[in-house]
């Protein structure tokens, strides 16, 4: 199939290929609109008013963090045709193994075959977090719209933030991106 297609139909990943994105930490995100439609609100006085569609897109932002014990959500905004994030990964594994009935956490070997399956069903935990949401959020939407099309761009875009500085400097600019709209090279207007 691959020499047919020659990955005509791959889309091309943008993520650090050494770095497993489910490692303890803060990552950066920012999901657009398929071909930057501006649909999910608009910028009036510096802030955004959410349309019915960004509103859904909400909802389902904040219910990451209901579905998946290992996150918790940080700065967050959503603009007309795009939204900004910071999810943190924290670390679950051990906590998890220590929750379990003490019959099956009574060796040393069990907990350390636990550790180690916890460990493998969080790879990529951003990837398939962020896949689930754009998923559901476009399936809700597509509904409310009555639409079959691709709501979200095919990729997305994530940073590891790396020290505290760097943290601030996100979240600084999170919170003003409404106040910088007109100048935004995602406004297609």
């Amino acid at each position: 199939m691959e020499g047919l297609y020659k990955n005509k139909y791959r889309i091309k990943s943008i993520r650090l290929s050494e770095f497993n994105c489910s490692d303890q930490g803060l990552y950066f995100i920012t999901i657009c609109t398929n071909n930057h439609i501006n649909c999910l609100g608009d910028i009036k006085n510096s802030d955004i008013c959410l349309s019915k569609t960004g509103e859904i897109v909400k909802k389902f932002w904040f219910e990451m963090a209901n579905n998946c014990n290992n996150i918790k959500l940080d700065e967050f905004i959503i603009m007309p045709n795009h939204l900004h994030g910071i999810i943190e990964i924290i670390d679950g594994g051990v906590e998890a193994i220590h929750e379990l009935p003490p019959m099956i956490r009574d060796t040393d070997e069990t907990i350390h075959e636990l550790s180690l399956q916890c460990k493998k069903r969080r790879k990529m935990l951003i990837p398939k977090i962020i896949g689930k949401f754009k998923m559901q959020s476009a399936r809700s939407i597509n509904q409310l719209l009555n639409n079959q099309g691709q709501f979200w761009q095919s990729n997305y875009y994530e940073h590891i933030i790396r020290n505290e500085k760097e943290l601030n400097q996100i979240r600084k600019y999170i919170i003003e991106n409404p106040m910088k709209w007109e100048f935004d090279r995602n406004n297609l207007n």
